[in-house]
């Protein structure tokens, strides 16, 4: 009897064991990409010319600068039809390499808006100047999912 325990004993542990080998050289079908931040915008009714002068002219000039700074990767505006009065109807996508770069740029960021725009009251000018115009639903931080095993 007491050689069936030991024996029932050391074959569970075995297993164990065989299972935490498998697990820890499984090949896993997907891995992690980069960063985008995701921001939410409602235009209000009627300034999607006025709005898209916006995007066209600073907005793309500052993401020209942070990509040629190596702070984003890319960046895109997507638009889409709202399907409530509430609902966004644009959204603004930045590519980041992931987030420590992105956290890690933060002062540099800074540095460069503050040359391209001419320091904090004219940024906040500017955002309350397109606050007549839309309105930010959300931002959001998404990491791209890549359909295939990492090399």
């Amino acid at each position: 009897m007491k050689m069936q325990r030991t024996l029932g004993i050391g074959i569970g542990v075995c297993l164990l064991l065989l299972g935490a080998t498998v697990y820890a050289q499984m090949v896993r079908p997907t891995h992690s990409g980069n960063v985008w931040e995701l921001s939410f915008i409602r235009v209000k009714p009627g300034m999607d010319p006025a709005y898209d002068k916006y995007l066209a002219s600073d907005w793309k000039k500052e993401q020209e600068a942070f990509k040629a700074e190596g702070i984003v990767l890319s960046y895109k505006v997507i638009g889409t039809e709202a399907h409530t009065p509430g609902d966004w109807n644009l959204m603004l996508m930045v590519e980041f390499k992931d987030l420590a770069t992105l956290e890690a740029n933060e002062a540099k960021t800074d540095a460069l808006l503050q040359k391209l725009f001419g320091g904090d009251e004219k940024a906040m000018q500017g955002y309350k100047d397109r606050s007549e115009i839309r309105e930010v639903m959300g931002t959001r931080l998404a990491r791209e999912v890549i359909l295939e095993p990492k090399k």
